[in-house]
């Protein structure tokens, strides 16, 4: 649900860096601007995702740049390199694009990018996509995820009306991760520390008690983690497909090449494997 493409998607935005900074000790802010921007545009989706274009290493395009003729004129592993990254903020009147990155040294390979990027730097992207805002006609909202999710966490719940009920949990490494928020919802933070990627988030929303009425749910982190998840709130509490926004935004052990090859075939497989597990739930005792 939390990658349909807006229309437009496919158009190649250029921007510059316009400033930096560092949120946490793992957590950089981006604000790109310029003339670039002149034709983007986001709607009011909280889940909106820009895809950055990194040119491969030694890889000199043709001006001006054109992603088909390049994909039609160079060999494969020329081609330049996508990372998917939530847009936390867009400003139409000052045309600024927030993003923010989750940074690990020189782990992978946008991470290192925001950490260096200086402005006039420049960089291109396509976008924006999403499909996911909080609907106003829910009784309540549960927001779940981790650092990957926490952009889009972070929009939504600021775009919350006020007097909203919602309960929001991030789980993050440590206490030096968390962030201000501008809502009016009581975060929990969860604090990882050593324990395994997920497991303190899937532990918070099972022992969390569920209010009446109909929920509005968006659940988005590690793929082993959202599975979990998944499994709660559609085949346990039977949560309707429409009211959730659930998916993997990544993978331990892949980075997100390997994980977008695979991630259509590991939902259809969970998908089915759980609605399967659903229906048998659903059914009535003989």
């Amino acid at each position: 649900m939390a990658e349909r493409p807006a229309r437009g998607a496919r158009k190649i935005h250029s921007a510059h860096v316009v400033r930096t900074e560092r949120l946490t000790p793992h957590m950089q802010r981006v604000v790109l601007g310029g003339a670039g921007l002149a034709d983007f545009t986001a709607g009011t989706c909280t889940d909106h995702y820009v895809k950055l274009l990194f040119p491969a290493e030694g890889a000199v395009y043709p001006e001006p740049f054109d992603l088909q003729r390049i994909r039609e004129e160079f060999p494969r592993e020329q081609w330049p390199v996508t990372r998917t990254y939530t847009v936390r903020a867009w400003d139409p009147r000052q045309r600024e694009l927030t993003l923010d990155f989750v940074v690990h040294g020189d782990e992978g390979l946008a991470g290192p990018w925001a950490a260096r990027a200086e402005p006039g730097d420049t960089v291109r992207f396509m976008g924006p996509g999403g499909a996911y805002a909080p609907n106003g006609d829910a009784d309540w909202h549960l927001l779940a995820g981790d650092e990957s999710a926490l952009p889009a966490i972070a929009a939504a719940l600021e775009a919350l009306p006020e007097g909203a009920k919602a309960h929001a949990f991030v789980e993050v490494s440590g206490p030096e991760e968390e962030q201000e928020i501008d809502c009016d919802v009581d975060v929990v933070w969860l604090h990882r520390g050593h324990r395994p990627q997920g497991e303190a988030l899937v532990e918070a929303v099972r022992a969390l008690e569920f209010p009446e009425g109909r929920a509005h749910v968006f659940v988005h982190g590690e793929a082993g983690c959202v599975k979990e998840l998944r499994r709660l709130l559609r085949v346990e509490l039977q949560i309707p497909r429409e009211d959730l926004s659930i998916s993997g935004y990544w993978r331990l052990g892949h980075n997100e090449d390997g994980w977008q090859a695979s991630k259509g075939e590991w939902n259809a497989r969970i998908e089915v494997e759980q609605e399967s597990v659903r229906q048998e739930h659903a059914a009535p005792a003989a």
